[in-house]
């Protein structure tokens, strides 16, 4: 490629790529570091490059989750579930924050939404376990506190589904 062709905004394919930036593996690693601020912006940019990335919503929901920011959170987790509807950790998040709010006809949806296509992996029964009581309590007791400080219950990963 010419000296010419890289001015004037001609570039090589390989020069391209190398530029590309995983937006999502960086925020899971800055969220991981804790600082989720950060984390946020870079979601922010994953879902510039690809819009319908539920993995990149669902995580960004649980950012806000743990910054205490429900109502963005509530937001992401519905439009993950607007893209990819059987996502398990998004009905399990929702479920919960949608409890915090008070709404327990639509969490009850979620948790069992949740349970029909449960997560698979090491920590999934104690998900499932976790989810069948909070919708037991639901049914049961009318829904008046279940789950009401379940707030710090992150849903099963996004790896995960």
């Amino acid at each position: 490629m010419s000296w010419w062709s890289r001015l004037s905004g001609g570039g090589s394919k390989k020069g391209a790529r190398a530029q590309t930036v995983d937006y999502l593996g960086e925020a899971l690693a800055l969220e991981r570091q804790g600082d989720y601020d950060a984390a946020l912006t870079s979601y922010r940019l994953a879902l510039r490059d690809q819009p319908n990335n539920y993995r990149a919503l669902q995580n960004m929901a649980i950012a806000f989750s743990k910054t205490g920011r429900q109502e963005e959170a509530i937001r992401a987790y519905k439009r993950a579930l607007e893209i990819q509807p059987t996502l398990s950790g998004s009905h399990y998040g929702l479920a919960f924050l949608l409890l915090k709010r008070g709404s327990t006809a639509d969490a009850a949806y979620h948790l069992e939404a949740f349970l029909m296509n449960p997560p698979t992996g090491p920590d999934a029964e104690r998900w499932i376990a976790h989810a069948r009581a909070t919708l037991d309590q639901l049914t049961s007791s009318g829904g008046d506190s279940a789950g009401r400080n379940e707030l710090d219950n992150v849903p099963p990963s996004a790896d995960g589904d």
